[in-house]
């Protein structure tokens, strides 16, 4: 289970890494910020899924585990299933947040940032520790279906 915490926190860092990385290049004034500010249009629209996409992102990544199959899976399978939908949980929360993180520097709309935020702040709840892994492939019920 340790190597597959390494590799579960590889992909976690990296991809925080991306989102702190297109923030600095943004900041110093490498990429001119508000490109596409005066396209409003495409921005609703951005707004619209990036909204719908982010707050559905941070329900199933928190709750991803909690449901029946997955945490069968979990406990049948430890180590693929925990590689599997541990890679998937991190996928789903912290994609939409390295978007969010781009469409804010884009677009220079507050909204994509404070999505960004949310997304960053489900991040504590999913690290993948050894001792989270451990945990999540226990036998340990669930309510869910």
């Amino acid at each position: 289970m340790k190597k597959i915490s390494k590799q579960l926190t590889f992909v976690y860092i990296l991809l925080a890494a991306i989102a702190l990385a297109i923030v600095a290049l943004y900041e110093f004034g490498v990429l001119e910020s508000g490109v596409l500010a005066d396209s409003k249009q495409t921005e609703f629209v951005a707004l619209t899924v990036m909204e719908l996409t982010s707050l559905a992102a941070a329900f199933i990544g928190l709750r991803l585990f909690k449901f029946r199959m997955i945490h069968n899976e979990l406990v049948t399978n430890e180590e693929p299933a925990m590689l599997k939908w541990g890679l998937l949980r991190l996928l789903i929360l912290e994609v939409p947040m390295v978007v969010n993180t781009y469409l804010y520097y884009i677009y220079m709309n507050t909204t994509f940032g404070y999505l960004a935020i949310i997304l960053l702040l489900c991040l504590p709840f999913v690290m993948p520790t050894e001792s989270r892994c451990l945990a999540e492939t226990s036998e340990e019920e669930t309510t869910e279906k």
